[in-house]
C-alpha cells in the first residue's frame, strides 16, 4: 500500500498545531521506506502523543522557583485535606485550562479567571469561593505565577482525594485579557457538544471520558448550574465510582447531567466508559495523561 507523502506530513503539521508544537521537533522521528513512500511512524494518534511528550520542552524556571512549587505543594496538600475542598480547587483548574483555543492560541491555563471579567462567566459560577479561599497560600508564595498556582493546586486535588499523580511542569506566566465567554462545557447539551468544546481545546475522545470521570468528586449546586446533587456516593474520594453510577442507571440522591448521559448513548463513549468502570488502573492512566494534556494547553 502506497502512501502519498505529503498527506501525512500535513496531518502531522495539523497535529502539531492542535498540541502547539511544530512539526521540525516530530520530523527527525518519521521515516519513510525508500522508494515505496512508506510512512513508518504514524499509526494512531495516541501513538503520537507519546512522542509529544518525549520531545516538548518545558519552561525552564530558576532553583528557587522550583524549591517554591514543593513548598507550596506541601503547603496545598494540607490546606486542601483540611478545608476538604478539592472539588472546587480542581473545577477552577479545570475551568482556568478548558477556555484554550488551538486555532486562535487564545485562553488557556494563564491565571486569567481570577479577574472578575472570567469570574463573571455563567459557567463560573462559585469559582469566586474557589479564589478567595486559595488567595491566602497564594500570597506566601509571592514567586509563583497564578497560572501555575491554580494548576498545581489541581494537580494536587486529585493527589489528596485518593487519585492518581499527575506530573506538573512549571513555567506558565500569567496573562491579563480574558476568552470570550462560552467556550467551556454546557451540561445541557449532548455527545456533539462535547466534541465540538474539547476539539477547540485539541482535546481527544478518550481525554473527553476520562476527564468527566473527575466529576467523581463533588456536587452540583443548583444556584450555580441549576442542578442539584452530586455524582457519586462519596464526592471527596477520588475513584472510577462515577463510571459505575453511571452505567447503574439514575438513583435517588445522585445526579447524572445530559452531558453524562451522553457518555452512555454515543457509540465510541460509551466502551470508555464500560472500560473504566471495570477497571480503575485504566481509569487512572488515562485519565493523569488528560488532565496533564489539559493543564498544559497553550
Amino acid at each position: 500500500m502506497e502512501f502519498d507523502r505529503s498527506f501525512w506530513l500535513i496531518a502531522l503539521d495539523l497535529y502539531m498545531t492542535a498540541c502547539d508544537l511544530r512539526l521540525l521537533q516530530l520530523i527527525c522521528i518519521c521515516s519513510f521506506c525508500c522508494g515505496r513512500g512508506l510512512l513508518v511512524f504514524w499509526q494512531e494518534v495516541d501513538t503520537v502523543g507519546k512522542f509529544v511528550e518525549m520531545v516538548k520542552k518545558y519552561p525552564v524556571v530558576s532553583e528557587e522557583y522550583q524549591e517554591a512549587v514543593e513548598k507550596c505543594k506541601k503547603k496545598l496538600r494540607g490546606f486542601i485535606a483540611e478545608k476538604q475542598c478539592a472539588p472546587i480547587v480542581l473545577r477552577l483548574a479545570w475551568h482556568s485550562a478548558g477556555t484554550y483555543d488551538w486555532k486562535t492560541k487564545t485562553g488557556g491555563p494563564f491565571g486569567t479567571i481570577r479577574h472578575p471579567a472570567e469570574l463573571s462567566h455563567e459557567a463560573n459560577n462559585g469559582l469566586d469561593i474557589a479564589v478567595r479561599l486559595l488567595e491566602p497560600i497564594k500570597q506566601q508564595f509571592p514567586i509563583l505565577s497564578y497560572a501555575d498556582f491554580y494548576q498545581l493546586a489541581g494537580v494536587v486535588a486529585v493527589e489528596v482525594t485518593g487519585g492518581p499523580e499527575i506530573p506538573f511542569h512549571a513555567g506558565r506566566q500569567d496573562k491579563t485579557d480574558p476568552p470570550p465567554e462560552g467556550r467551556l462545557p454546557d451540561a445541557k447539551k449532548g455527545s456533539d457538544h462535547l466534541r465540538e468544546v474539547f476539539g477547540h481545546m485539541g482535546l481527544s475522545d478518550k481525554d473527553i471520558v476520562a476527564l468527566s470521570g473527575g466529576h467523581t468528586l463533588g456536587r452540583c449546586h443548583k444556584e450555580r448550574s441549576g442542578f442539584e446533587g452530586p455524582w457519586t456516593r462519596n464526592p471527596l474520594i477520588f475513584d472510577n465510582s462515577y463510571f459505575k453510577e453511571l452505567l447503574s442507571g439514575e438513583k435517588e440522591g445522585l445526579i447524572q447531567l445530559p452531558t453524562d448521559k451522553a457518555l452512555l448513548e454515543d457509540p465510541v463513549f460509551r466502551p470508555l466508559v464500560e472500560k473504566y468502570a471495570a477497571d480503575e488502573d485504566a481509569f487512572f492512566h488515562d485519565y493523569a495523561e488528560a488532565h496533564l494534556k489539559l493543564s498544559e494547553l497553550g
